[in-house]
């Protein structure tokens, strides 16, 4: 039986780290949505960097760059990280440079490890069924927001330790886990409403991105799984849930 974890945020990653090789990082609001929309609508790679000066080096050299900061594009950069940018036809196809506040930061901090994985709940189902059968041990990763924990994130990730641990071919030790299972449990009815009163919740609304927040919370909109390969996420050929469709 293998075992699976969460980690709220990435000031605990170092906590978890040296027990798991395969890592799914999530930041629901909104990057690894946006990956997964990206990855689905057929965005060719995207190359995660932790800063915007990494972004601003590969825009120059001729790269589609997007950058988001305190959930705004960042001025030069043409995207930021909507889910809704990543639908356009005219990126199909393309590399996209992608850095932002929490997401592309926990992902950099992942790298190191034998597979990382882009969670979130558009690809939700489609995730753990190819997770269940991976048959490893697994660290959901939460991006919450500068290194602190964030509601959203936690509620994915108790998503998916509650459907792998319904599985029965996994085990979890910490409260951390437990507590997130819960939280997910507690919302599922009705996400939108549980998550009103949440920070990056209200960040957004301000920004008037409530269109966004809405398709971040609909579940199984993507099957598409972004793998980290040679620095670049790229779409994830899975056969246990492609085959099961056919």
């Amino acid at each position: 039986m293998n075992r699976i974890e969460v980690c709220f945020s990435p000031g605990e990653y170092h906590l978890y780290e040296a027990d798991f090789q395969l890592i799914v990082v999530l930041d629901v609001l909104r990057a690894t949505s946006a990956i997964c929309t990206a990855m689905e609508h057929g965005v060719k790679e995207i190359i995660p960097v932790a800063t915007v000066e990494e972004a601003r080096t590969l825009q120059a050299q001729g790269l589609l760059a997007a950058a988001e900061r305190g959930g705004q594009i960042v001025d030069g950069f043409d995207l930021g990280n909507s889910p809704y940018s990543y639908m356009k036809p005219e990126i199909k196809g393309q590399t996209v440079v992608l850095t932002t506040t929490n997401g592309t930061k926990a992902i950099n901090m992942a790298k190191g490890k034998d597979t990382v994985v882009i969670g979130s709940l558009n690809n939700l189902e489609a995730l753990c069924t190819w997770l269940i059968a991976q048959e490893q041990d697994i660290l959901v990763l939460g991006s919450g927001w500068k290194d602190k924990f964030n509601l959203e994130d936690t509620i994915c990730a108790g998503a998916i330790a509650d459907k792998c641990l319904e599985s029965g071919h996994f085990f979890a030790d910490e409260d951390s886990t437990v507590a997130a299972k819960f939280i997910f449990r507690s919302s599922r009815d009705n996400m939108f409403a549980f998550l009103k009163a949440s920070s990056h919740r209200r960040r957004l609304r301000k920004l008037n991105l409530n269109d966004d927040v809405k398709y971040c919370l609909t579940p199984n909109n993507c099957t598409a799984i972004p793998i980290l390969k040679n620095g670049s996420l790229v779409r994830l050929i899975h056969e246990t849930v492609e085959s099961a469709s056919i």
